[in-house]
């Protein structure tokens, strides 16, 4: 499975940003898909991950409210919508992949960085 990140930007807190996550490949395998971060200095952290075949989401506590995980599996297309930005925000977005046979994500895009200027 390849992973495809995209969307992140330069973005005013407060804003708006969708980042987009393309899979292809053996995505018939796919368990689950989730988006992570890291931030500058940090350790990368879990956001949310949502089932590939039946849609069930779940989020970390930290971001429940602001941030919307969804698919297109038929697009074989996984988002994350982030909204009120905060500076805080600013990190490496990372997607990634679980396969069925996998016990952790298995597969990771190559992430996309997310700036919030205040």
């Amino acid at each position: 499975v390849q992973l495809q990140a995209s969307g992140g930007g330069l973005v005013q807190a407060g804003g708006s940003l969708t980042l987009s996550c393309a899979a292809s490949g053996r995505t018939f395998n796919i368990y689950h898909m989730g988006w992570f971060r890291q931030a500058p200095g940090k350790e990368r952290t879990f956001i949310a991950r949502i089932d590939w075949s039946g849609g069930s989401t779940y989020y970390a506590d930290s971001v429940k409210g602001r941030f919307t995980i969804s698919r297109d599996a038929a697009k074989n297309l996984v988002y994350l919508q982030i909204n009120a930005l905060k500076p805080e925000d600013t990190a490496v977005y990372y997607c990634a992949a679980q396969s069925t046979r996998a016990f952790a994500y298995n597969y990771w895009g190559q992430g996309t960085l997310v700036t919030v200027s205040s």
